[in-house]
């Protein structure tokens, strides 16, 4: 048997330090691949190889790692396949940075050494973040780590890319795109962030050709006003008909445009329902241009400044002065009509920060509704389940709508378009192996594109190129198709409908078989993290604490608000327990770090709760321990059914129902429920009531009770057993180090994490048992607060209870647990009486519970003129409260002004105070009765 002391007290730095170590070195994190177990398979979503871990990062792994240790224990060959992404942009952005203050730059060093620099970068920081997911316990198949550059991945994109462009599936062609000018790339949408920012809104004239006036148009880019080639206006706004087919003489620069009537662009109602039309510099404007065969006039360059054919005198200038320029001619020939305040959300690289600049460009695409099709159908068919549901209707309106996707970055560092071009004959070659010479004239004169591919074309076939595809491998026949896909809603079409679709394509299967989208991790307030609004919260700050001199003022302000010396740690189980619990479906993340601090001591008092079970095992031989992983032969179980008491009888059933509970949350992947079951029974029934309710058995002594005390450790160990294996895959660190301190036969499994998953005993259901400690614990309780609400103190032991009921099996439950009552509320005796002799008492405390009423009378347990005065004061406190609250209630511009949350806030005050204010009235009632009594 062995047997080792868990800590006097809970240190989650301590309990954390070791058992990854173990976990890894005993190969418990691995898949076999040959192994006949059925698969059970989750992708990570690759994490940028440049990233640092944040609470989105803490969330997917505490879910996905929850959801493979769930698996592995119900006996599947359970795969979580980790990697990360080569971050294109992201990437390069970084390692310019850091070229820039070493006085040089990528062009000085050339392509091959720049891609080298960053490899080099890679090689030495891209480890960080894999560190980093190890730190919240992570049991990944580390020795399947995948890069989306590895050797076997660019294969597999280069197969992709040849397969689609001979399918005639990818192309090339001249589209509007978003142009970052200072990363000189092209962007894909995810790469753009789009918030509401305060601008300005232009009034111009546009004067008419023939004289006859004008035509005000509104803007907010007025420099693209030199690019212009039409007026659009709705066909039906009939204060523009007369003016549809005129001639427009374009001011500063001197070409005419026509007005012409356009369905789609023009809103009669915004604006002044005259729109000017951009086609080289808006997409909604280019889409327009092609409607009306309009001609493209690109006035601003790839790096933001304005470009010829613009009038001379803006040439070179940047496109901000430009605007600048533009108003100050207007206003010089009487043709500003206005200028309005006006917010608008102006796209911005999410690396640079720079505004975007739409342009028209030659660029790679793939087409969209091909392969969006047979996603769709795959999703409708029941193929794929998308949770929460609501997601679908977001993924069908993504599919349905899709356009041609960019797949061409303007950058050095990623995939290289696998594309040559004949410098002789201009025929684009696109081949599996680098070509030596046209296929079509045989010059060997060709030139390779020198673009890469979009980071998410790679990340696409994430699902498959990671098993080794295109090759026929023993993974891929394994674990392909995964049984869930989990990550954030906010990529659902960048990656999850772009995986479904190459998934679908390229392997005649769906990808996955469920994706759960889980929520956007916000502050306490609901406010997005950032490093702006000071209210980031580091997930290692608070497994790992963090001194104030080690928090930056700016980015964790609210931290250091609440934490002006720092944050103590709080250990990953903490954490993952906190996000477990706040993942309910369909909400965001609204993280207290007060929470983190709440699950840490739930934590501890699971922590306390063993010590004291394993103080009372110390000689306890568990001879059919090494049974509780399988079946009990012939209905055998690790205790003397006969022996064990009320109590314990209670506890199994609780077991049972929190087996069944936990395991049907985890199959819905409704997280929060399952935490929060394992929270209500470990803390109130194991703990508070349980533990309480044995220690009389535990702790008599002599032959008689011999046999209780033994099935009751039995119980007790079983119990524990049990709620360390349900906790498992919430709380790694802290149920591993209990279970590893358990008594227990040898032979059994060496980890926690390799135990088999709890199952319901039918045989353990004990329904009469279980009701009845119910009504005990509801009328034990009623007493309790009784002793509180008439303020008797602690210690003291009420002579007498009377339980007024006329039902027998009430008054049989009542008579039969009299012992647990007397221990637990501390009284002498217990009473049950009819109605009758219940209502001839005088001067008592009463309350109902079970349905059954409670009397307690009060004479000697109180002093009375104490009471009287302690409750007064209480009264004209509260009564107090409840005036301020319902005059700040009452204040109609408190209530309109103030945000929703405060006002929720003070109304829950307001029946929390209006509930005490009764509770007190009650407890006063019943003094001044006992008064009157003495008196009497």
């Amino acid at each position: 048997m062995r047997f080792m002391k868990v800590d006097e007290t809970y240190d989650p730095t301590r309990v954390e330090s070791d058992w990854y170590e173990f976990w890894t070195e005993k190969g418990f994190f691995k898949a076999d691949a040959n192994s006949e177990k059925p698969p059970y398979t989750i992708m990570i979503p690759p994490p940028n190889v440049t990233g640092s871990l944040h609470m989105g990062h803490a969330l997917f792994v505490t879910l996905q790692d929850l959801l493979i240790r769930w698996k592995r224990m119900q006996g599947y060959e359970a795969l979580w396949l980790p990697g990360t992404d080569h971050a294109g942009i992201a990437t390069q952005v970084m390692v310019e940075r850091q070229l820039a203050k070493e006085g040089t730059d990528r062009h000085e060093l050339g392509r091959e050494a720049f891609i080298e620099r960053v490899w080099e970068w890679k090689r030495e920081h891209g480890g960080r973040i894999i560190d980093q997911l190890k730190h919240m316990g992570a049991s990944c198949d580390w020795d399947r780590e995948r890069f989306t550059l590895d050797e076997g991945l660019s294969k597999a994109v280069r197969e992709a890319f040849v397969t689609l462009f001979e399918e005639d599936l990818i192309y090339r062609a001249e589209r509007m795109v978003d142009w970052d000018p200072v990363g000189q790339t092209v962007l894909s949408d995810l790469e753009v962030d789009r918030e509401e920012e305060p601008g300005k809104f232009w009034y111009m004239r546009y004067p008419l050709a023939d004289g006859s006036g004008h035509i005000v148009v509104g803007t907010t880019r007025p420099e693209t006003m030199l690019g212009d080639t039409a007026v659009a206006v709705h066909p039906d706004d009939e204060r523009y008909a007369s003016m549809i087919g005129k001639m427009i003489d374009l001011p500063i620069v001197g070409r005419q445009i026509p007005i012409i009537a356009d369905t789609e662009l023009p809103d009669p109602e915004k604006g002044t329902g005259a729109v000017k039309v951009t086609p080289a510099h808006d997409p909604n404007d280019f889409e327009c241009g092609k409607r009306h065969d309009l001609e493209l006039i690109q006035v601003i360059g790839f790096d933001a400044t304005m470009i010829a054919p613009a009038p001379k005198e803006f040439v070179g200038l940047d496109r901000y002065e430009a605007r600048k320029l533009v108003i100050k001619r207007f206003e010089e020939l009487g043709l500003l009509e206005k200028i309005e305040d006006r917010p608008f959300a102006p796209g911005r690289s999410s690396r640079t920060g720079v505004i975007v600049e739409p342009l028209p460009m030659l660029q790679w695409f793939v087409k969209g509704k091909p392969l969006a099709d047979p996603a769709i159908e795959a999703v409708e068919s029941g193929q794929t389940e998308i949770i929460p549901e609501v997601w679908k209707k977001t993924y069908d309106h993504f599919m349905y709508n899709i356009r041609d996707w960019c797949i061409s970055r303007q950058l050095w560092w990623g995939h290289q378009i696998p594309a040559w071009y004949c410098q002789e004959c201009d025929e684009v070659i696109v081949t599996r192996e680098d070509p030596t010479a046209c296929t079509a004239c045989g010059s060997d004169d060709i030139k390779r594109d020198e673009d890469v591919l979009d980071t998410w074309f790679s990340s696409a076939l994430w699902p498959f190129s990671t098993l080794g595809w295109p090759e026929k491998t023993p993974e891929l026949e394994k674990f392909y198709t995964t049984q869930v896909l989990e990550t954030g809603f906010d990529i659902l079409f960048f990656w999850v409908a772009r995986m479904m679709m190459m998934g679908i394509h390229f392997m005649d299967e769906v990808p996955f078989e469920k994706v759960f989208l889980h929520a956007m991790v916000r502050d306490a307030e609901g406010r997005k993290m950032s490093k702006t609004s000071g209210n980031v919260i580091d997930p290692l700050h608070m497994i790992y604490g963090a001194k104030a001199e080690e928090l930056d003022p700016a980015i964790h302000a609210e931290l250091l608000r609440q934490y002006p010396e720092g944050v103590d740690p709080q250990g990953a189980d903490a954490l993952r327990f906190t996000l477990a619990i706040y993942a309910a479906q369909g909400r965001d993340v609204k993280l207290d770090i007060k929470r983190i601090e709440g699950y840490r001591a739930f934590l501890n008092k699971l922590w306390n709760g063993a010590r004291f079970a394993l103080m009372n095992l110390e000689d306890f031989e568990p001879a059919a321990y090494t049974t509780f992983d399988g079946d009990w032969q012939k209905g055998e179980a690790p205790f003397d059914l006969s022996a064990i008491s009320t109590a314990d009888k209670w506890i199994l059933a609780r077991l049972n129902d929190t087996i069944q509970t936990v395991e049907s949350a985890l199959d819905g992947f409704r997280f929060n429920e399952a935490a929060q079951e394992l929270y209500h029974f470990v803390w109130g029934a194991f703990c508070d009531w349980y533990i309480e309710l044995i220690k009389p058995t535990l702790y008599e002594d002599g032959e008689a009770f011999a046999a209780q005390g033994n099935a009751t450790r039995g119980v007790l160990l079983y119990t524990l057993d049990v709620i360390l294996r349900l906790m498992h895959p919430i709380a790694p660190y802290i149920t591993e180090d209990i279970w590893q301190s358990l008594p227990r036969g040898e032979g059994g499994p060496e980890s926690v994490m390799v135990s088999t998953w709890p199952k319901v005993r039918p045989e353990l259901a004990f329904t009469d048992e279980r009701a009845a400690m119910e009504t005990l614990i509801e009328l034990i309780t009623a007493i309790r607060a009784i002793r509180g609400e008439t303020n008797v103190k602690p210690g003291q032991t009420i002579e007498e209870v009377f339980f007024v009921t006329e039902d027998a099996a009430q008054a049989r439950i009542i008579e039969a647990g009299a012992a647990y009552i007397q221990r637990q509320a501390r009284v002498d005796a217990v009473r049950v009486v009819s109605r009758e002799e219940g209502d001839a008492l005088s001067a008592a405390a009463t309350a109902v519970a079970a349905g059954v009423d409670i009397r307690i009378p009060l004479a000697g347990l109180i002093d009375i003129e104490e009471e009287r005065a302690r409750i007064s004061k209480e009264l004209d406190r509260v009564r107090d409260d409840i005036a301020f609250v319902s005059k700040k209630l009452g204040n109609e511009k408190f209530v309109a002004r103030a945000p929703e949350a405060i006002v929720a806030k003070e109304r829950e005050k307001l029946a929390a105070y209006q509930e005490e204010l009764a509770t007190l009235e009650k407890s006063l009632a019943e003094i001044e009765a006992l008064a009157a009594s003495n008196k009497a």
